[in-house]
C-alpha cells in the first residue's frame, strides 16, 4: 500500500465539507513474552502498554493542492509514552499533469519514503501484521525512520505494462533521545544527538493490474552529536544508509512480501572512546498471506537481522567484547491470523518464535547479560477505524 493509498484508507471517514475529510483509528493490543521485554514489562508476564490512537484529516482547498495531517497518540511500553505527536502534516501539490502521468511536491512534515511499509506503519490497518518485521522496521528507532521535516518531489509516469513512482526527499530527521541515542551509542549519554539535513528516495515499479509491486529505496540519515560535561565521547558525526529492495505480489486469495536490506553505519570524529568505524548489516524477510474468506486472513513470516554482515552469528563480536554474541542476530519465525467481523473493525493475533536478541528495545531491556537468546512473543490486537 503506498503512502497516497492511505491518506484516504479506509474509504468511508467523515466529511465535514466539501474537501474535508478526516479518519480515525484506535487500537489496544496485549502482549506477552517468555523472556526480556518488549512494549512493556513482559517478561513472562502480560502488558497492556501497547495502544494506538490517531486522527487524520485531509482538506483540498482547491484543485491539485492538498493539506493534510495525522496526529497519533502511542504508548508502547518504555519507548513510546503515549503522548501527542505530529506524525505527518504537509502541503502536497501536483504542479504537473498529463494522462501519462504527473508531478508534484509535498513541503512539511513528510513520512519517510523506505520500503514498502514505512510511510504507512502508523496506520494499524496498513501494516502486514500487528508489528512490522523487526529486522528492516525497527520499533526502537521508530521514530527516527518515521518521519522527517523538509520536501519530498515525487512523480508518476504509466506506460502499457507497468507505472513508475519516483520519489525523492531533502529534510531533517527526527531524533528521539529516548530511544534513538541508546540504539545508536549504546546508551543515554550526556551529550545530544543533533539532525543534519539528510536525503530519502524511493523508485517503485507496478504492473499495470498493480499485482506486482517491485522496489529500491534509499535513506542517507546524518547526525552530530554535541558532547555533554564529562563525556568521555568527542563530537563525532554519524551516518546511516540504509538500501531496502522489495518485492510484492497480490493474488486473489494468497500474497508473498519480501525485502531485502543492507544498512551501512559511520561513526567518526568520537574520539578513542569510539574510534571511527564502519559496520554494514544486512536484513530480510519472507511473508506469505493466505485468504480462505473475505474476512479471514493467515500469514507466516521469517525474518532476520544482522548486525554486521562479517560476523553474522556475533561470535568475533563477542570475543572482542566480551558481550554476548546474541545480541548481534535476531531470527523471527511468525504466525498470524486477522478476522474482520465488521467493515470498522479487525483482530489480529500473532505468535513470534525468536532466536537472537539483536532488535529488542534497549531502554527495556539495558542489561544485555540477562537477554535471553531463545525467546516467544505472542500479542493479540482488536482495532476500530473509521
Amino acid at each position: 500500500m503506498s503512502f497516497a493509498m492511505a491518506l484516504s484508507y479506509p474509504a468511508t471517514g467523515v466529511t465535514l465539507s466539501e474537501g474535508l475529510q478526516l479518519h480515525g483509528f484506535a487500537s489496544q493490543a496485549v502482549v506477552y513474552t517468555t523472556d526480556n521485554n518488549f512494549f512493556g514489562e513482559t517478561d513472562d508476564s502480560g502488558s497492556l502498554d501497547f495502544s494506538e490512537l490517531g486522527l487524520n484529516a485531509s482538506y483540498a482547498p482547491v484543485p491539485n493542492l492538498l493539506v493534510v495531517g495525522q496526529v497519533i497518540s502511542r504508548h508502547a511500553g518504555a519507548t513510546d509514552d503515549g503522548e501527542a505527536a505530529l506524525d505527518y502534516g504537509f502541503i502536497d501539490s501536483r504542479f504537473a499533469a498529463s494522462d501519462k502521468g504527473y508531478w508534484g511536491g509535498r513541503f512539511g512534515r513528510i513520512k519517510v519514503p523506505l520500503g514498502l511499509f514505512n510511510d504507512v506503519r502508523g496506520v494499524p490497518l496498513a501494516r502486514p501484521g500487528i508489528l512490522l518485521p523487526q529486522s528492516i522496521y525497527f520499533e526502537r528507532t521508530r521514530n527516527l525512520a518515521a518521519s522527517a521535516d523538509g520536501v519530498v518531489l515525487y512523480g508518476e509516469q504509466a506506460w502499457p505494462w507497468t507505472t513508475a513512482l519516483l520519489e525523492f526527499g531533502i529534510a531533517e530527521p527526527i531524533i528521539d533521545a529516548i530511544n534513538t541515542e541508546p540504539a545508536l551509542l549504546g546508551a543515554d549519554r550526556p551529550g545530544n544527538l543533533q539532525d543534519r539535513i539528510s536525503f530519502q528516495g524511493r523508485l517503485m515499479l507496478k504492473s499495470y493490474d498493480e499485482r506486482i509491486r517491485l522496489a529500491v529505496s534509499s535513506v542517507q540519515a546524518n547526525m552530530d552529536y554535541q558532547p555533554g560535561t564529562a563525556d568521555p565521547l568527542a563530537a563525532g558525526k554519524i551516518r546511516f544508509t540504509p538500501w531496502i529492495f522489495s518485492l510484492q505480489y497480490d493474488a486473489a486469495r494468497w500474497g508473498f512480501t519480501g525485502e531485502y536490506a543492507r544498512r551501512r553505519f559511520s561513526y567518526s570524529d568520537f574520539g578513542p572512546a569510539l574510534p571511527n568505524m564502519e559496520v554494514v548489516g544486512k536484513s530480510r524477510y519472507a511473508q506469505f498471506d493466505y485468504r480462505p474468506a473475505p474476512r479471514w486472513q493467515f500469514f507466516t513470516r521469517y525474518d532476520v537481522l544482522n548486525t554486521d554482515e562479517d560476523d553474522e552469528d556475533g561470535e568475533s563480536y563477542a570475543a572482542g567484547s566480551g558481550l554476548p554474541a546474541h545480541t548481534r542476530y535476531a531470527k523471527d519465525f511468525t504466525l498470524g491470523v486477522r478476522w474482520d467481523p465488521y467493515p470498522y473493525l479487525f483482530l489480529r493475533a500473532e505468535w513470534h518464535k525468536v532466536n537472537g536478541t539483536a532488535w529488542l528495545p534497549i531502554i527495556e531491556n539495558p542489561d544485555l547479560f540477562a537477554r535471553t537468546k531463545d525467546w516467544q512473543l505472542f500479542t493479540m490486537l482488536v482495532s476500530f477505524h473509521f
